[in-house]
């Protein structure tokens, strides 16, 4: 079974137990660590920090001479001997190819998360037939002019 196959049965298992209510993943570790389903890690330092900073950069934004604000610091993941390396690059300094794989993985992950949305909506919505069907638009156009046109109200 791998790692994440543990963790899933986990989650599984509390939910059953807990009446399948909405839960915290924090709370399910912890019930399956005390039954000993699950060991807690040894964490690497580096690791931790690594992880930290990359959070601290993914959160960090600039604001340009016309007022948008940007990310700053961008990412792009690379698989190298079968293990996924993640380079990061500042936006200003950053070499064109990649901040063009950067995008590009960014306009992918959302693709991917469209996708993934239209399909969970359809089987909730298949498995709930006796109520009206949920509707999710995936056409994005409407909403980020609106954000944007009011992002540059407040600015203003």
């Amino acid at each position: 079974m791998t790692y994440n196959e543990k963790l899933q049965r986990v989650w599984h298992e509390y939910e059953k137990e807990h009446g399948f209510l909405p839960a915290r993943a924090r709370d399910a570790v912890i019930w399956g660590a005390q039954r000993q389903m699950i060991e807690v890690p040894t964490p690497d330092p580096y690791d931790k920090l690594a992880e930290d900073m990359s959070r601290a950069l993914r959160e960090e934004y600039a604001t340009d001479a016309l007022g948008r604000r940007y990310r700053k610091n961008h990412a792009v993941r690379v698989t190298k001997g079968g293990v996924q390396h993640t380079f990061w690059a500042i936006l200003g300094n950053a070499p064109r190819e990649h901040m063009q794989k950067a995008f590009i993985q960014r306009r992918e992950q959302i693709v991917g998360d469209c996708v993934q949305l239209g399909t969970d909506v359809e089987v909730y919505n298949d498995l709930n037939a006796d109520q009206p069907p949920l509707q999710m638009l995936l056409d994005f156009r409407d909403d980020v002019e609106e954000r944007r046109f009011w992002s540059g109200k407040k600015a203003a």
